[in-house]
């Protein structure tokens, strides 16, 4: 008897592997997952020739949406065939953005990569030249594009220029009187946050996390009580960190909080004045992440420890002068969610939604109720989700950009337990000369 096509041992394999996974977590939840044996991924390395030329069929000049959406049929997306191409192709995607007009902004590379952004719409993908970091407010009116000379400031993507802000000299925040070198470069940022009024931007980064303001900037971490404290010990001023790691922040959709934090912080929560509000003590070992729900009444704090950690909430009416230990049992911040290290999230009505370390888009209410799981593969780096909240974006550290349609039911190659389906997923590949539809 003939061997298959290709392409039908694909499809059989793929979405097989998908509903086995899908019939092992349902079990795992209702019967317990005490003698349940994992489902074996299938062998697929032998297929992905034949994938990666009908893929670039799919993708050459003259293809219409109707050949394209063909091929995605006869090739179902799925991350465990592709895994023998990551080391030599994969790569993470530092930041993505959901424009109102329907297109995509995304930086491609991480922030310490030397990177790229590109436009993502129907046509095609389109280089942005000028621009090597982006942000939004959390009112989604004000974008800031920074490059070497600067960071701007616009009232929408490619509306007009409201605010131009200078990096910071490095100097801003540290003791007088020592001999504090200033930066050779400008910070490579984490992220880029405006104010929703458009007049300030907070900057995170690894060399330190600053508001940035037409009168200069102003040095939120590292404290300069951690500075003075290691001059005290008689650290040399050229020997003294100033660097940060896992450094992240927030900005509330009112402007009236900042959340900021790094491995060696508790959870920080400032006023618009940049008046500390309240230390959370995290979850786990080493603050990560935070994000604000959609009505702006509550933030959420992960913590990570290797792949895992865990995510607590606090009204924000509790926070002025809450201060609290690592892992404390206040009831004030409980734990709404365990076990996701969280690299990227979003809020809709009611509902976060977080990227975990293991390639899961993982979906719990504000009481912490776990609602769905949603599988992408490898570690996500970023999200970004509609203001309608029915459109999801998420990249990963493969290289992959996918667009989820959510709530519009779940295709059966779908490993995941929500009813949502990806409708478009792009493959920003080292060594390729363009990215490719999938």
């Amino acid at each position: 008897m003939d061997k298959p096509h290709p392409q039908q041992q694909w499809q059989q394999a793929v979405t097989a592997y998908a509903l086995a996974v899908n019939d092992y977590v349902a079990q795992g939840r209702t019967q317990g997952w005490d003698n349940l044996a994992e489902p074996q991924v299938p062998e697929t390395e032998h297929l992905l020739e034949a994938w990666l030329a009908a893929l670039q069929e799919a993708n050459r000049a003259g293809v219409d949406e109707q050949q394209r959406l063909a091929f995605r049929e006869a090739w179902p997306p799925a991350h465990h065939p592709l895994l023998p191409l990551l080391d030599e192709h994969g790569q993470g995607i530092g930041n993505v953005l959901l424009l109102d007009d329907g297109s995509l902004m995304a930086r491609i590379g991480m922030p310490y990569d030397k990177g790229q952004v590109v436009r993502i719409d129907r046509h095609g993908v389109t280089p942005v030249i000028g621009i090597e970091h982006f942000g939004r407010c959390p009112a989604r009116r004000y974008f800031a594009l920074a490059n070497a000379e600067g960071v701007r400031v616009t009232d929408g993507w490619g509306g007009p220029q409201v605010q131009r802000l200078g990096w910071p000299t490095g100097l801003e925040g540290l003791p007088a009187g020592y001999p504090f070198e200033p930066f050779d470069l400008p910070p490579t940022p984490t992220a880029l946050i405006p104010f929703p009024d458009g007049q300030r931007v907070l900057l995170v980064s690894a060399q330190g996390i600053f508001v940035l303001a037409s009168a200069g900037a102003t040095r939120l971490l590292p404290h300069q009580a951690r500075v003075l404290d290691a001059l005290a010990e008689g650290t040399e001023p050229e020997d003294v960190s100033l660097g940060l790691s896992m450094e992240h922040g927030r900005v509330s959709a009112d402007g009236r909080l900042i959340v900021v934090g790094e491995q060696g912080s508790r959870h920080l929560v400032l006023d618009d004045q940049l008046r500390l509000v309240a230390e959370v003590g995290p979850g786990s070992e080493y603050p990560h992440f935070a994000l604000f729900n959609r009505a702006g009444d509550q933030v959420i704090l992960n913590a990570c420890h290797f792949y895992s950690g865990a995510t607590l909430a606090v009204r924000v009416v509790d926070l002025p002068g809450l201060k609290t230990d690592y892992y404390s049992q206040d009831p004030r911040t409980p734990l709404v969610q365990d076990g996701a290290r969280v690299y990227a999230g979003v809020a809709r009505a009611g509902e976060y939604i977080v990227g975990d370390a293991y390639g899961y888009l993982r979906a719990f209410g504000e009481d912490g109720k776990e609602h769905w799981q949603h599988y992408l593969g490898s570690t996500i780096s970023a999200m970004d989700i509609s203001a309608d909240g029915h459109t999801l974006v998420a990249a990963s550290h493969a290289g992959i950009v996918s667009v989820i349609a959510l709530d519009s039911g779940r295709p059966a190659w779908q490993i995941g337990t929500g009813a949502h389906g990806e409708v478009r997923r792009w493959l920003f590949w080292k060594g390729w000369d363009k990215a490719l539809a999938w």
